[in-house]
């Protein structure tokens, strides 16, 4: 295994950027890498050694080898710093464009019968007779998948039409169709564009050039975007709306175990929210808003957004949330979060939850909530308030937090407990019934920060839940776990 170290820093001024990172030849790309050093740094020190498992190299050799890796390091990165610079005024050039658009962003398995998901979207994209191009990209299915979201926009009062670039079943190939003028114009002249569910990394690989750039059709959904269309986008079209994302992980808790690489499970993407947010999506059905933290605490995100199935965030001038849908999304704050290296494995003190529910408002500037009308004519818990009377006196504890809506139904009996803290834990149970394994305890607590709203209008128990502390750390469990009978 052959890995690089490398060492950047600015030459000029302060040195307002520092990072060390590793990056392995298997699993870094030439483009990530000369990306990362063109947009980044104005100097850079490599420092190269070798590692063999099945046969050490001697001194001579190591030098030979250190000498020639130099060597097509630095031939590499001169031939193609051009483009690496240019896809960082690129990426520059996106982020500072005025936005007049709009996104929403579904966490999946939404419910094409559920007309408010399709009608937000067609009103966003102008009203009726919106021309919103579709793009199958992710699906394995493309025609059939991207059909179902045709029908359903077309009800809603949308003249929405397929755009064939998707990797299976169509005649030509992504390549060709993202460079079509044809195709490109027909993007560029609509009013909205909804990016089907699937594999995100496919819509990546299809809407970026090799080295990076943006292709024509990429350009065309910005400029949709810029003018004051839709972008929609769900399950893998709603993982692209950040300008990282999630491309391929494990499970949840492998993922906790593990971390994340560069190319492997986080990846590039396509940016269209505010760049100092993350997105995920599946959030609560799929316990996924602890490798949010992963990914968000790995890249330096000190927000994300998890957003659940079912559930929607529409985000307009940039800024502006308003949740709609079934169980709704979280927010994760890690400004003041602390991480331990000398731990070894991932944990974090002090990250702050937020739960919005239906009809909530967010501000992605200023962190503000505003709970919908009903919980506002309803209930406030307060635990500063003199008023306060909490219900729950039983323990909350919870053996798999990262079961399906654990986490948001702990939060919520978290603010009507006697007690301010509440535990889950996060491990393979199954593997535990064997043999001892490493997990993590999350810790809950609800301190003078903490307030939720609560209603039963909606026909269930439906809060809203701002500031819990939460605390990860790593733990060992002890098995067996139980006897059982063969």
């Amino acid at each position: 295994m052959i890995r690089i170290f490398v060492r950047s820093y600015r030459i000029f001024g302060s040195p307002n950027f520092s990072v060390n990172s590793l990056l392995s030849l298997g699993s870094a790309t030439g483009y990530d890498f000369q990306r990362r050093v063109a947009s980044e740094c104005q100097a850079v020190v490599v420092n190269i050694s070798c590692s063999q498992t099945s046969k050490p190299y001697g001194a001579a050799t190591g030098r030979r080898w250190r000498l020639w890796l130099l060597a097509c390091l630095c031939c590499g990165f001169m031939v193609n710093l051009t483009a690496a610079e240019d896809i960082a005024i690129q990426e520059a050039n996106q982020k500072d464009a005025k936005v007049s658009g709009s996104l929403v962003i579904i966490g999946g398995s939404e419910r094409y019968n559920n007309r408010e998901y399709w009608e937000e979207i067609v009103e966003l994209a102008g009203g009726p007779g919106a021309r919103i191009a579709v793009f199958p990209t992710a699906s394995g299915d493309p025609v059939k998948k991207g059909g179902w979201v045709i029908t359903a926009l077309n009800k809603a009062g949308a003249d929405a039409f397929l755009v064939p670039v998707a990797w299976k079943k169509l005649d030509r190939t992504p390549v060709e169709t993202v460079s079509d003028p044809d195709l490109v114009a027909q993007v560029r002249e609509s009013t909205g564009v909804f990016l089907i569910g699937g594999a995100q990394d496919k819509i990546v690989k299809a809407l970026f050039q090799a080295d990076g750039k943006h292709t024509p059709m990429l350009d065309a959904i910005w400029e949709v975007y810029r003018k004051g269309g839709v972008i929609a986008g769900t399950s893998a079209g709603a993982a692209v709306m950040s300008r990282v994302m999630y491309r391929d992980a494990g499970s949840v808790l492998d993922t906790m175990l593990h971390g994340v690489r560069w190319g492997k499970e986080i990846d590039r993407g396509l940016g269209f929210i505010d760049e100092n947010w993350f997105v995920d999506q599946h959030l609560f059905v799929r316990g996924r808003f602890a490798r949010t933290l992963v990914a968000m605490q790995d890249q330096g995100f000190q927000y994300g957004i998890g957003v659940d199935e079912n559930s929607a965030i529409i985000v307009t001038n940039g800024k502006d949330v308003r949740v709609i849908g079934h169980k709704g999304a979280l927010v994760l704050d890690l400004s003041r979060a602390e991480h331990d290296k000398t731990l070894g494995r991932f944990n974090l003190r002090n990250a702050r939850l937020t739960y919005l529910d239906r009809g909530d408002r967010f501000d992605l500037k200023t962190l503000d909530v505003i709970p919908a009308q009903e919980k506002l004519d309803d209930e406030k818990l307060d635990p500063k308030s003199p008023d306060f009377r909490p219900t729950t006196r039983t323990p909350l504890f919870s053996n798999d937090i990262l079961g399906n809506t654990t986490v948001i139904d702990l939060m919520g009996a978290l603010m009507e407990s006697v007690s301010p803290v509440a535990t889950g834990l996060a491990f393979d149970g199954h593997a535990a019934r064997k043999q001892s394994v490493d997990g993590f305890e999350f810790k809950f607590t609800r301190d003078d920060e903490s307030v939720a709203w609560y209603t039963e209008t909606y026909g269930g128990d439906d809060y809203t839940v701002v500031n819990i502390r939460l605390d990860i750390r790593p733990i060992r469990i002890d098995g067996p776990l139980y006897d059982r009978d063969e």
